[in-house]
């Protein structure tokens, strides 16, 4: 929008996100843990020179290093600080006023001899207002002697990070009579002095002296809680420190949520081939289209003067046909994918930290409910958990993660865990699909399995080359594809178990069960087996797909918070299945699902049990506890809710057209979130218009709704191309797959070697 560096955006502008959120203009801010500030600044020596102000600064400062140091000791005197186990030295150096004294304590680390520090913060000016009772004479003293100062700060900036900490406003009322002269204009005038000297010398020159011109509108905005009228309240010094660690950490930690003064992440060998093979297949489409167009203007139908019959065009070959169209979809991928990339890679648009409100999760799912019941429609058919009824579960469910990620709601605990309920419902879903077209269709093939596989992955796989991602990293997607692996795996194994087959005889449906007891059972050994998990997903390549931050610790912790609902799901569709073999349940349209007494108490139990559920995750306390007993109980809500959606034959009769349109793209829009709706890979949110931010949802939402339907269209037309039937040409394209993925583990191998 403005371009420019976002140090500067950092140093310099921003916002209050509610009472105690900084937002700074243009980009995130990470906050930095103990450990993470301790391997930022290890082997280094961070100087703090000037009055109390900085002190205060000093102390919030070295308390992200330790957050048990106390504020104690000489107030007007030096003050040392180290960290022995990271080698980190942090001084405050007493100098309330900007004189001879400050000028040769920093003239000391310009001289050869004397190590100079990797930070110096500095700043000083209202003891020479209070001490010289604001006269004119003492702020021209001022600017003298920073002007003396100015070239030697400029000198250290060549090879330190130097920041002149401008004077923050005081609140006037609150001052004590020894400090009624402190004025906020005397304190412009002093600043005004400070910005037009500092770096004039070296206005062209990339080693300035940044000025921390960030301080003094945080102080406009809590300076009125200020114990005295001059000292900051300490929530606004911690921010201070914080952006101060953000200014010189992030381009070291290189932090995913901390977009500020982080460099553009320089192209990958990989990424530079995807660049090629989209620009060429851009290229491609066009010479065949314009190809075509010549050849369709020249045969164009057209009244043969002496028969008068009229000559048809020629009709194209197949193999031309399929190949504009493989064209044609990598053309508009390639276009989607640079979109992607310049929203959350480049650094052309901006991005903020999420800020969680109750108004801004709640308001949108009312109104995105209101939406859904208003575009209400008959099914064609009245089966429980119809294809119709599947997918607007799907799309209300889909649209209710996407306000909670966006509006930063993972923050409140009980809205988290009725999140944790929709995603082990999606994973539900999976189980009773995949289970019910086994058992009903009886079809093992390949084509149906690289079907699957395909649809699940192909966006994923090119993400994770085009924005430079490892596979875990979009874990829904590697989460689904394992438990389908599992569920074919279960139940194509010998013996091969489908209705067709337990029609006959009974006893096959034991043997069904003896199959899901055996896969319960390794279930419940690897959820209480770390190592074991741990070593088997650990193995190359497997390792390549399953690694986030070089272990398998997140899948880990991924499968085993769902560990049991897919599960779930293939039990129900089984019992499902067989209630519906043997005409026990009545799906007849506007028929209750059982009789009137049993639909009764079931919709009663139902409703209790929906009920009892979200009381319980309302009244939850500790995030880890909860966690450990969501694989039990997610399932009480989830079957509760299908019991009071298809019991009353009215209810299971209708469907709403609006969240079934979401539905279909369900997975499109999981995965695009992260790049093109939230920022810096879902930590943040991408701002495609400032200052404007209910009209920046509006325009990023209809992009990203659009670009979701738009590759659920490619992958479609491509699973048709990539995957066809015939058994030959699926194995020829098995191979090149093959080829395709050890070619991208050869370069990936070969970008770690150059990385390390």
């Amino acid at each position: 929008f403005k371009g420019g560096d976002t140090c500067e955006y950092l140093l310099s502008s921003g916002r209050f996100l509610g009472e105690k959120v900084w937002q700074p203009h243009s980009c995130m801010m990470h906050k930095y843990k103990n450990s993470e500030a301790k391997n930022c600044l290890i082997d280094k020596h961070v100087v703090f020179i000037g009055d109390s102000r900085i002190r205060q600064l000093f102390y919030s400062f070295i308390k992200l290093l330790n957050p048990q140091v106390k504020e104690e000791g000489n107030k007007h005197g030096n003050i040392p600080f180290e960290d022995k186990s990271a080698s980190i030295k942090v001084d405050f150096l007493w100098y309330p006023e900007v004189n001879g004294s400050m000028r040769q304590r920093i003239k000391s680390w310009t001289e050869g001899s004397v190590a100079k520090p990797h930070i110096i913060v500095a700043g000083a000016a209202t003891w020479s207002i209070k001490i010289h009772n604001g006269s004119n004479e003492a702020l021209a003293q001022y600017k003298i002697n920073i002007t003396s100062i100015a070239p030697l700060l400029e000198k250290l900036a060549k090879s330190s990070d130097v920041y002149w900490v401008l004077q923050d406003p005081v609140y006037e009322d609150m001052l004590s009579e020894s400090r009624k002269m402190i004025t906020n204009e005397k304190i412009d005038a002093y600043n005004e002095a400070a910005v037009r000297i500092l770096n004039s010398s070296s206005r062209n020159s990339k080693a300035k002296v940044k000025v921390f011109s960030v301080s003094k509108l945080i102080a406009q905005e809590t300076i009125m809680k200020s114990a005295d009228g001059l000292h900051l309240p300490e929530s606004s010094r911690d921010t201070n420190a914080m952006i101060l660690m953000n200014v010189y950490c992030n381009k070291i930690m290189k932090p995913i949520d901390g977009s500020c003064c982080q460099p553009q992440p320089s192209l990958t060998l990989i990424q530079k081939l995807a660049f090629c093979f989209f620009t060429l297949s851009i290229i491609g489409y066009l010479i065949i289209n314009l190809i075509h167009r010549n050849n369709f203007r020249k045969n164009k139908s057209c009244t043969d003067l002496e028969s008068g019959e009229e000559k048809k065009p020629a009709i194209g070959t197949p193999n031309v046909s399929t190949l504009e169209m493989l064209l044609h979809s990598f053309c508009k991928l390639g276009l989607i994918m640079t979109y992607f990339y310049l929203c959350d890679r480049a650094n052309l648009f901006m991005k903020e930290n999420k800020f969680y409100t109750h108004s801004s999760f709640f308001i949108p799912i009312i109104y995105i409910l209101v939406l859904g019941v208003f575009y209400t429609e008959n099914t064609k058919e009245t089966k429980v958990l119809n294809r119709e009824q599947t997918d607007e579960w799907k799309g209300w469910m889909q649209l209710v993660i996407l306000i909670y990620h966006i509006s930063g709601a993972s923050t409140f605990l009980p809205v988290y865990m009725h999140i944790r309920v929709l995603v082990a419902a999606y994973l539900f879903q999976t189980g009773y699909g995949h289970f019910s077209y086994f058992w009903i269709k009886g079809d093992f093939g390949v084509y149906r399995v690289c079907q699957v596989l395909f649809r699940l992955n192909f966006l994923v796989v090119v993400l994770c080359i085009v924005m430079d991602r490892p596979y875990q990293f979009y874990y829904f997607v590697p989460l689904v594809t394992v438990w389908f692996m599992i569920i074919y795996a279960t139940l194509a194994i010998w013996p091969q178990i489908v209705q067709k087959k337990a029609n006959g005889n009974c006893l096959w449906h034991f043997g069904l069960l003896l199959k899901l007891i055996c896969l319960l059972t390794c279930i419940y050994f690897l959820s209480y087996s770390q190592g074991a998990f741990e070593k088997i997903f650990s193995f190359w390549p497997l390792s390549k797909c399953f690694e986030l931050n070089g272990n398998v610790y997140e899948w880990w912790f991924r499968w085993k918070l769902d560990r049991y609902v897919v599960f779930h799901g293939m039990l129900f569709a089984f019992i499902y299945l067989a209630l519906q073999k043997r005409q026990m349940i009545s799906e007849g349209k506007g028929d209750p699902l059982f009789s009137n007494r049993v639909s009764n108490g079931l919709l009663f139990i139902s409703i209790v049990s929906f009920l009892t559920y979200s009381i319980w995750a309302s009244s939850c306390k500790n995030k880890t506890e909860c966690n450990e007993l969501h694989p039990s109980v997610s399932v009480v809500q989830i079957l509760a809710f299908i019991l009071i959606r298809n019991i009353p034959g009215y209810v299971r009769s209708v469907y709403s057209s609006f969240f079934a349109w979401f539905g279909k793209i369900s997975l499109e829009l999981f995965i695009c979130q992260y790049h093109i709706w939230l920022a810096a890979d879902t930590k943040g949110i991408l701002v495609l218009i400032p200052g404007y931010p209910m009209f920046n949802v509006l325009v990023s939402t209809f992009i990203f709704v659009c670009v979701a339907h738009e590759i659920s269209q490619i992958t479609n037309d491509l699973a048709q191309i990539v995957v066809p039937k015939d058994n030959s040409t699926l194995l020829k394209r098995l191979l090149c797959i093959a080829g395709f993925f050890s070619g991208l583990l050869l370069f990936s191998a070969m970008q770690d070697q150059s990385r390390h």
